[in-house]
């Protein structure tokens, strides 16, 4: 948390799931670690919260997301190469992120996200999402295909046409 939130007020919130490669290693296939370095300037200004969440790999691990590495790089995208394992497209679960926003006296929020699920589960646990607040785009040349993936299979909303040029 950082600094401590009005009671009653929806502070701005980021849900980030765990990615050892883009949040550690800044591995360039994903945007997890631009995505994780600007929620962290923009709750220390906003004085919001990160819960940072263990699902790695959209809730595979990280053992079945460097299996699903090898199927992405063989053309599949990160959901087809889940699902290809006998995974979930996407596993993760934010039940606990309620639970800990509860303990915190925290039931409407601001959720600095581009995943609509991320929306949806938070409601259906009981958590008031006031509004939605997009994150940046951390589009590369290394990412594009993911971040396609993200918006043609599961609505993210992210501006990819402004950059496709």
């Amino acid at each position: 948390v950082f600094g401590e939130p009005d009671a009653g007020a929806s502070p701005l919130v980021r849900l980030h799931s765990e990615c050892l490669t883009g949040d550690v290693f800044g591995s360039a296939r994903c945007d997890c670690g631009p995505q994780l370095r600007e929620a962290v300037e923009r709750l220390s200004v906003a004085e919001g919260v990160l819960l940072y969440l263990r699902q790695e790999g959209r809730g595979i691990g990280l053992y079945n997301k460097l299996d699903a590495y090898a199927l992405q790089d063989d053309g599949l995208d990160t959901y087809a190469a889940n699902a290809a394992l006998g995974l979930p497209e996407d596993g993760r679960d934010y039940t606990v992120a309620a639970q800990m926003l509860g303990a915190l006296g925290i039931g409407s929020v601001d959720l600095l996200s581009n995943n609509p699920d991320k929306e949806r589960q938070l409601s259906a646990l009981g958590v008031t999402v006031r509004r939605r607040v997009r994150t940046g785009v951390f589009a590369t040349d290394h990412n594009m295909r993911y971040l396609r993936a993200k918006v043609d299979r599961t609505g993210h909303t992210i501006a990819l046409t402004e950059l496709a040029s």
